[in-house]
């Protein structure tokens, strides 16, 4: 595939020969669309295919399986997409790094060499593992968050196959950039640039067009995943594969730059990426150059992300037909209450949620309904499970009339639990198992920094006083928004100046909570990104617990930011008219 210093063979039919790495992605999450591994060695050059599959909760469901089987722990669908990939990877000269190691990277790769005897594929595999650390009473997880530089390390020894466990998601494209160019923990800039291409990477086709606000108009049935041309100087354009569906524009990478981040400073263990120095540019037909990164030296400390099973939990939608809807919900709230109180059950937290999906007059029974949903928690799994279930079915021929449940409750479950600690980086051991087995340990970057807000950018000048017209944020702004633990992040941006001169001055977190009234009690906290004409807004403690507790209706926050561009306000009707123009970007 390449030499042991990681330069490009010439013989291999399909292998870039440039200057430029070209990185591809074909994995956003664990149960992404499980051919696009193959559609990428397959659908235009590359140099190294990435490929992400832990999330905060994925830790937690490999955590239950290692419960089950010690062996596993690891995502096997991965192992899967080689048995046809391996082939495709060696004909190509396609080197493979993926964090789909979870929490046994090393039985992962010795996974891969097995497969690898069995398809008849010469494949050198090699590991990252450390970030495993010793787990604390209670919990089922705890692993930090390691960077790329072990990557780096695997790719230099001559590795065809690179595998890891947590590993920060831009680590996959830092990792191998460093290799390539033979950046070192100095290389501020560059690994800055990496990072920030690597951000827009990760999750896959969220950067050609999925989840994206501005949908409609693109071909979007299948969309391709996207590809990273890193420059020795860490900048990149972000493009796809030609004849793939979707498209690569300003605003599809600005929506997955504002995607679970915050504020100006962007850390991570490689390098502090400064997000306010970003500069897009479209660069030709689905093709975003991304330029002038700069880097800061990365914090002392890593992030640690634990998981723990938390207490019982239990649901129940109940089905509420045609006229006197709020009537109707009050009969089950009170009968529920009395129910409970009469068997001597009192969950810790009962909480009920009307969502009025009925219309008037409509002409299914489905479209003249609402929804009633009930969530039970508690620290005993009876309190939840048959008090509740008991207590629900037993209404079934005496409550409101119409009555009838989604489906029938259940004996309770137990939630995950999710929580961030921080351990100074030169206490966690980054190790890289080599391809000859030799065990490379990775030291901790000598300069540090210590994390804290930027400095607030000046606001753009307002922009003129004129007519407005009320009307959904969304037909000027779009959004996206995520989850990070408890809290979630809603990204906000325009298309041009003008836009965002009103943006900037009219979006406020006063205006923000008036807009979203269940954030009204949090901590709302903006940040402000002129060179992206975007503000990122962090809601601490919306999601509770995280997205395992499923505290609420989207325990992901993954339509907050659709929410919010629904929302109605005040809007210069000379922004609304030209609305649909295509964006612009100095």
């Amino acid at each position: 595939m390449t030499d042991v210093q990681g330069q490009h063979a010439t013989d291999v039919p399909g292998r870039h020969t440039t200057d430029v790495l070209r990185i591809g992605n074909a994995s956003g999450f664990y149960g992404d669309r499980f051919d696009a591994l193959r559609e990428m060695l397959t659908g235009g050059p590359l140099d190294v295919l990435t490929g992400d599959y832990l999330a905060e909760l994925t830790m937690l469901i490999l955590g239950r399986s290692m419960l089950k089987d010690p062996a596993r722990g690891y995502a096997t669908t991965f192992l899967r997409q080689l048995e046809e990939g391996l082939g495709l990877a060696h004909e190509r000269g396609v080197r493979i790094v993926a964090n789909a190691g979870g929490l046994n990277p090393a039985g992962l790769a010795d996974a891969i060499r097995e497969l690898a005897d069995k398809v008849g594929v010469p494949v050198r595999v090699a590991h990252v593992e450390g970030d495993g650390l010793p787990v604390p009473e209670g919990f089922l997880t705890a692993n930090a968050y390691l960077g790329g530089a072990g990557i780096a390390a695997c790719l230099t020894a001559g590795a065809d196959v690179v595998v890891t466990g947590r590993v920060t998601d831009a680590a996959l494209v830092t990792g191998p950039a460093a290799a390539r160019f033979g950046w070192g923990p100095d290389d501020l800039d560059a690994l800055a640039g990496a990072v920030v291409a690597g951000h827009v990477l990760e999750c896959g086709t969220q950067a050609t067009g999925g989840n994206y606000a501005f949908f409609r108009g693109h071909d979007l049935r299948r969309p391709g995943f996207p590809v990273a041309e890193i420059h020795a100087d860490g900048s990149s354009v972000i493009t796809k594969h030609d004849g793939t569906g979707g498209v690569v524009d300003l605003g599809t990478v600005t929506a997955q730059l504002l995607y679970e981040t915050g504020g100006a400073r962007y850390a991570g263990p490689d390098v502090t990426a400064r997000l306010d120095t970003v500069r897009l540019t479209q660069d030709g037909p689905d093709r975003v150059r991304i330029s002038g990164v700069r880097g800061e030296a990365p914090p002392p400390a890593l992030k640690v992300g634990l998981n723990r099973l938390g207490d019982w939990r239990n649901e129940v939608v109940f089905v509420l037909t045609g006229l006197d809807i709020e009537e109707k919900a009050r009969l089950v709230r009170e009968q529920f209450a009395d129910a409970l109180t009469r068997s001597g059950t009192a969950p810790d937290e009962v909480r009920w949620e009307l969502a009025r999906t009925d219309r008037a007059d409509a002409a299914t029974e489905e479209t003249a309904s609402a929804l009633l949903r009930l969530v039970v928690r508690d620290r005993d799994q009876e309190t939840v499970g048959r008090a509740v279930s008991g207590a629900a079915i037993e209404l079934a021929l005496g409550s409101y009339p119409g009555f009838h449940v989604t489906a029938p409750p259940g004996k309770g479950a137990p939630y995950g639990v999710f929580e961030a600690r921080y351990v100074p980086a030169d206490e966690v051991e980054h190790v890289a198992v080599l391809p000859d087995g030799r065990r490379e340990v990775l030291e901790p970057p000598a300069r540090t920094r210590a994390l804290e807000d930027a400095e607030p950018p000046p606001l753009p000048t307002p922009l003129d006083p004129g007519p407005t017209r009320r009307a959904p944020l969304g037909l000027v702004a779009g959004a996206r928004s995520g989850d990070k633990g408890g809290d979630a992040n809603v990204g906000v941006w325009v298309r041009d100046d003008e836009a965002w001169r009103w943006l900037a001055h009219e979006l406020t977190v006063e205006r923000f909570r008036e807009l979203l009234p269940e954030t009204a009690g949090l901590t709302v906290v903006r940040h402000v990104l002129p060179n992206l004409r975007a503000l990122n807004f962090t809601v601490h403690g919306l999601l509770g617990e995280g997205v395992a507790a499923q505290h609420r209706f989207d325990p992901q926050a993954k339509a907050v930011g659709e929410w919010l561009r629904s929302r109605h306000l005040p809007i210069p009707v000379s922004l609304l008219e030209t609305a649909h123009a295509p964006e612009t970007r100095a």
